[in-house]
């Protein structure tokens, strides 16, 4: 083991997106598996290989860069990249038959133009703002994006493969947002009938709505978190349907003992309440440990729960382990699977104040990710 590694089992990215994926089938959908944000920390090439291998036939991404990552590693599926301003040199994403996600007819123009100095047709994805209010053409200005896709198809410089939008609120079932934004997604697609439109794909449901609403999961879901065994919402899900893939583990760097009495890490915020042992674990928020878990943040070690002691530093935080025999180099686990005892991302996001995706996805590169599974 490293001083510090984020371990992957990448069987249990396989197994999620096989359960997924046989979610979507029931209504005859196929599965995205996101892979943005370089998997969600879990690194997004053996993430993508792992979720195809369990089922996944398309991938998506944010950026551009991040598409050609998959694509430089030998993955041909097809891919979804949507999240590319203005100016963005869309042109190798084309070369690269990767498929676009446009929002607005400017974005559209510079897809076609891309496409042109390519001598290609670009893939498009044209994306409704359906309520969410991030991304994607209101209502109002649908029809002007409709209307300039169906000419850049006249022409050949484009083909739309997909109409798209994005929950605001489907890890809360019952919220009235979610039958308000099916309902502005079906008129949206019935507009683009009427404008010569027809998608190959519709698509709108991310891993919430794929998880509890069959009737949003059209032509393909798309999988984010829940590839990675995180539920947006872990009420909505059976215990065993989705195995966490990351464990965060470090050795302990250093134990000493201490006096009752003793002023622990910057500030001093936590005293020694009798002679006792410090342990200091070598990951600290320059690896994406929250500074907000100080004090509070569950880690195991020696067979026994503990509590961050103090503020966590930019590179290591303490712990207190009383007279429990520990020493330099034992196992210290922040979070994973459970299997051992040890607590999950779950546990991390709610003692962070923040949630599971952001726990997972802030490790950074200076923790090694050491991959298990196939």
């Amino acid at each position: 083991m490293l001083q510090a590694e984020a371990v992957v089992d990448l069987d249990a990215i396989r197994a999620n997106t096989a359960y997924l994926a046989g979610l979507a089938a029931e209504q005859s959908a196929a599965t995205m598996a996101v892979v943005k944000a370089d998997g969600y920390g879990h690194g997004a090439v053996p993430s993508a290989r792992a979720a195809l291998a369990g089922g996944a036939g398309w991938l998506g991404v944010a950026t551009v860069g991040e598409a050609l990552e998959l694509r430089t590693a030998g993955i041909d599926a097809p891919i979804l990249s949507w999240l590319n301003g203005p100016g963005t040199d869309v042109g190798p994403a084309v070369r690269a038959s990767v498929d676009l996600g446009v929002p607005s007819v400017r974005l559209l123009e510079e897809a076609i133009t891309a496409a042109k100095a390519a001598d290609r047709t670009a893939r498009l994805h044209l994306k409704v703002d359906t309520g969410l209010g991030r991304s994607g053409a209101t209502p109002a200005d649908w029809p002007d994006l409709l209307v300039a896709a169906a000419k850049a198809q006249a022409e050949g410089t484009a083909e739309v493969i997909g109409v798209w939008s994005h929950f605001a609120c489907a890890d809360e079932p019952g919220h009235p947002s979610i039958a308000a934004q099916l309902a502005v997604f079906r008129e949206a697609l019935e507009v683009a009938d009427r404008h010569g439109v027809h998608p190959q794909i519709r698509h709108l449901a991310n891993s919430a709505a794929t998880l509890t609403l069959p009737e949003a999961h059209f032509d393909l879901v798309r999988a984010g978190v829940s590839i990675y065994g995180l539920s947006p919402n872990p009420a909505q899900v059976p215990a065993d349907a989705l195995r966490p893939a990351m464990t965060l583990r470090a050795r302990v760097l250093i134990a000493k003992r201490v006096p009752a009495g003793h002023g622990v890490s910057y500030g001093h915020t936590y005293h020694t309440a009798a002679p006792t042992t410090l342990a200091l674990v070598p990951l600290g928020y320059g690896d994406g440990i929250p500074r907000h878990a100080s004090s509070a943040g569950p880690v195991l070690l020696a067979g026994k729960r503990r509590t961050i002691a103090g503020r966590v530093c930019m590179d290591q935080f303490v712990l207190d382990v009383g007279d429990d025999p520990v020493s330099e180099g034992d196992q210290a686990i922040l979070f994973g699977p459970g299997d051992q005892g040890e607590p999950t991302a779950d546990e991390w996001a709610d003692v962070a104040g923040t949630i599971n995706y952001e726990i997972v996805t802030r490790i950074g590169a200076r923790v090694p990710r050491t991959y298990v599974g196939a």
